[in-house]
């Protein structure tokens, strides 16, 4: 792909990112309306997050980082067949372990809302009022579970799809699924008895639906093959072992996240609503921005490998580049509009004001950790590009236990909101070992122009900060607001922010000229 092509693959990629984010805000929006941060939605996020999971570790993370470089040796150096076998006997294999894998999280569905509910499964045990939320997650998950493994097989021809240079779809591929849960809501959630059970069958429909969505633009590449097993086949042998340290090296905010649930399930009703929502906010610009550049880089990068010279690392410090600058005015604008965000986004059907300030204190936490957590998406690829997914596990495996030794010390204190910066805070840790083992094995190292950037987007993006929360109403008056006005008042603010961080990027020194490669 030529260098001008990268840039515009980010944007197509980022743009149709945009449309699925947005179409996402809006089923979280039409969800918490109907269960707001109480019981029910706890139970529905927990059932919701299981899967979704295991989806981070089969999927989209640890098998597109491990499938990507494998098929895109084998297209320039091998022959059609080669190329169509390699996918057939993936798909095969793949598919054939997550079936496995569904089932066995269907059958055992008690056993893991056990597992990571532990403290709902306590309650459960001493007759406890909390020991309801235990078996409804259980019947829950059973119906979630069999999500997991459609959305495996459309990872897989998402993963066919970008190795061929077409990104658009899977980027919009996910708007299916939040189309589908809008839907569910809207015309059988709001008058059911039961809206959970409405939106666990409709998690599963949306997840079909999906995997045909993409099928006709697989057929176009020439890549729908029929699945074969073949555990043995060189290619398939070669992205197991790279896949297998990778499930842990693209997973360790998602472990995090599941330490935390499981450490929430012990504090009260809501606490898990609350992390759920403020999570949401901060996947809004990591899909948006943090994905769609790390999806666009990841064959750059394994191709630039291939070539020799400085090309890969100058294509790695674009990466850096560009996704600090998106990053670090999301992560101070949202720091200083989080209660806003949340008035505007959520308040409204059974989700209270007194839901919008608690919910905005883990988000201000959460959203601390943004720009970690999305240097991560990128700098993981710069390894995996050269077929190194063992160096990311250390660094994974130091960050989640750095989560744990936070949340034990900041749970007691803080609560919920703890939790919330454990997370944060491991993203850092993460994000600073894999630089530093980059630099140290002489793989990559930031350049002086970089690292000037950044603190130039750095100082811009606090002083619009800084700006927004002097010109944002107080929080007592956001909340007395009716929708409109409260709409109207957060535009202005998002359109100041964005102007004066343009100004204060240029007054700095930013060009245009620093977003090429």
């Amino acid at each position: 792909m030529a260098k001008s092509g990268l840039l515009r693959s980010g944007i197509i990629t980022a743009a149709a990112t945009f449309a699925s984010r947005i179409l996402g805000m809006v089923r979280d929006i039409v969800i918490a309306s109907v269960l707001g941060a109480g019981m029910s939605a706890d139970v529905f996020f927990f059932a919701n997050r299981i899967p979704n999971f295991f989806r981070r570790l089969f999927a989209e993370g640890a098998f597109a980082q491990s499938f990507v470089p494998v098929m895109t040796q084998t297209r320039q150096s091998g022959s059609d067949k080669a190329l169509s076998d390699l996918v057939s006997k993936s798909a095969g294999t793949l598919g054939g372990i997550v079936l496995l894998v569904t089932i066995a999280g269907m059958l055992l569905s008690p056993v893991l809302t056990a597992i990571f509910g532990w403290g709902w499964f306590k309650a459960s045990l001493e007759g406890s009022p909390d020991g309801v939320k235990y078996c409804e997650a259980s019947v829950l998950l059973r119906i979630t579970f069999p999500y997991l493994f459609f959305v495996t097989l459309t990872a897989l021809c998402s993963s066919v799809l970008n190795v061929f240079g077409r990104f658009g779809v899977p980027a919009m591929t996910p708007c299916i699924l939040n189309l589908t849960l809008i839907g569910a809501v809207l015309i059988f959630g709001r008058h059911a008895e039961d809206p959970n059970r409405v939106l666990a069958w409709a998690m599963v429909a949306g997840g079909v639906l999906q995997l045909l969505f993409e099928i006709p633009f697989l057929r176009k590449t020439g890549m729908l093959v029929r699945p074969r097993f073949g555990w043995s086949h060189p290619g398939v042998k070669k992205i197991r072992n790279l896949m297998i340290p990778a499930v842990i090296g693209v997973s360790a905010s998602q472990l995090n996240l599941f330490v935390n649930t499981v450490l929430a399930s012990f504090l009260a009703t809501g606490a898990i609503s609350y992390l759920y929502y403020s999570d949401r906010l901060l996947e809004f610009p990591i899909g948006i921005f943090a994905v769609a550049i790390s999806t666009v880089i990841l064959p750059a990068l394994a191709r630039a490998r291939g070539q020799g010279g400085d090309t890969y690392v100058r294509t790695l410090d674009w990466g850096v580049r560009l996704v600090l600058l998106l990053g670090l005015p999301s992560m101070c604008g949202m720091i200083a509009l989080r209660e806003p965000v949340l008035r505007v986004i959520f308040m409204r059907g059974a989700f209270t004001a007194d839901n919008v300030m608690l919910s905005s204190a883990s988000l201000f936490a959460s959203v601390s950790g943004l720009c970690a957590i999305m240097l991560v998406r990128v700098l993981v690829q710069g390894f995996a590009a050269i077929q190194d997914t063992r160096t990311p596990v250390r660094c994974s495996i130091t960050a989640i236990l750095a989560n744990i030794v936070f949340n034990l010390i900041l749970i007691k204190p803080l609560g919920y909101v703890g939790l919330a910066l454990s997370t944060a805070l491991a993203a850092y840790v993460n994000c600073l070992m894999l630089l530093w083992l980059l630099h140290r094995r002489n793989i990559y190292t930031p350049s002086l122009k970089t690292v000037f950037f950044v603190l130039r987007a750095a100082a811009a993006a606090a002083l619009m900060g800084f700006a927004v929360r002097w010109i944002s109403p107080e929080t007592s008056q956001w909340l007395q607001m009716d929708t409109l006005t409260s709409i109207l008042w957060l535009t202005l603010c998002i359109a100041a922010g964005g102007a004066v961080y343009f100004a204060a990027s240029v007054l700095l020194g930013i060009r245009p000229r620093a977003l090429k490669l």
